[in-house]
């Protein structure tokens, strides 16, 4: 499988800035080529990679003025599961900003009641995709999965974070996973999640606006705080244009899409 993915970015800034991009395809064992720019003026500007939260993030600092950022990769292959470490087991049945578990214990462990594993994953993702309606722009940055409870709509975000909470307010392990999304409509920035069933992450997505075979990983975090696309510290600055692509060559190619111990949910490699 080839998948092709492209971030363009465009912004003012204000004054002088610190720039943090998670838009780089995470590490795996797949064939990455790849190239990132980032233009101030006529002048390039040096990104500094860093590892956080299962993702490639890069640092810039950018003085005043017109920023552009361009990132393009063509990636073969899939990637190996890192192993699964028990920090991570804890961390992710804890309670986060945007995935406020502790606000939806009563509703889910009534709403679900009996159920576990498999079984509870499934019947979470099938009452977010059930209840929830998918409305663009009617959703603020500030949300949490108990404000998308109430209001019962969102975008792929907001989704994501209801799936999150609903199953750590259930003691299952939980994670907000932002990816390049092939297949998207409209195309953008996509959030999923993975659950830890069996011994093992397994992939949903409550929107069902993708194929799940196809999605390519960026970042993995304990919601939207660890995944951000772009985030900025000191200065100002102002989002101009903002353009993803994510295509994808050969999507039937075998082993991209598994599951594991006859659970039936996805695997993102």
């Amino acid at each position: 499988m080839l998948r092709t993915v492209s971030s363009h970015l465009s912004f003012d800034v204000t004054s002088t800035t610190e720039l943090f991009l998670a838009i780089a395809v995470a590490d795996g064992a797949y064939d990455r080529f790849e190239h990132l720019t980032v233009t101030h003026q006529d002048a390039l500007l040096e990104p500094l990679e860093i590892k956080t939260h299962g993702a490639r993030v890069h640092r810039v600092h950018a003085p005043a003025g017109r920023v552009v950022v361009d990132y393009h990769a063509q990636v073969t292959g899939f990637a190996a599961f890192p192993p699964v470490e028990d920090a991570d087991l804890i961390e992710y049945r804890r309670p986060s900003r945007y995935a406020d578990s502790d606000k939806l214990l009563a509703f889910s462990r009534q709403q679900f009641v009996g159920l576990e594993d498999a079984a509870l994953l499934t019947a979470v993702v099938a009452w977010v995709s059930g209840h929830l309606r998918y409305a663009p722009g009617s959703s603020l940055p500030t949300d949490a999965a108990s404000d998308t409870l109430l209001k019962r709509r969102g975008v792929c975000r907001d989704f994501a974070h209801l799936v999150v909470a609903l199953l750590r307010a259930k003691d299952m392990p939980a994670r907000f996973v932002s990816v390049y999304a092939p297949g998207l409509s409209p195309m953008d920035f996509h959030a999923v999640v993975e659950a830890y069933v069996d011994g093992a992450w397994h992939l949903v997505d409550a929107t069902a606006l993708a194929p799940l075979g196809s999605l390519l990983r960026i970042a993995t975090g304990r919601d939207a705080t660890d995944t951000a696309f772009l985030s900025n510290y000191h200065g100002q600055l102002t989002l101009q244009s903002m353009t993803v692509t994510a295509t994808v060559q050969d999507a039937t190619a075998p082993g991209e899409l598994t599951t594991d111990d006859g659970t039936g949910l996805a695997v993102l490699r």
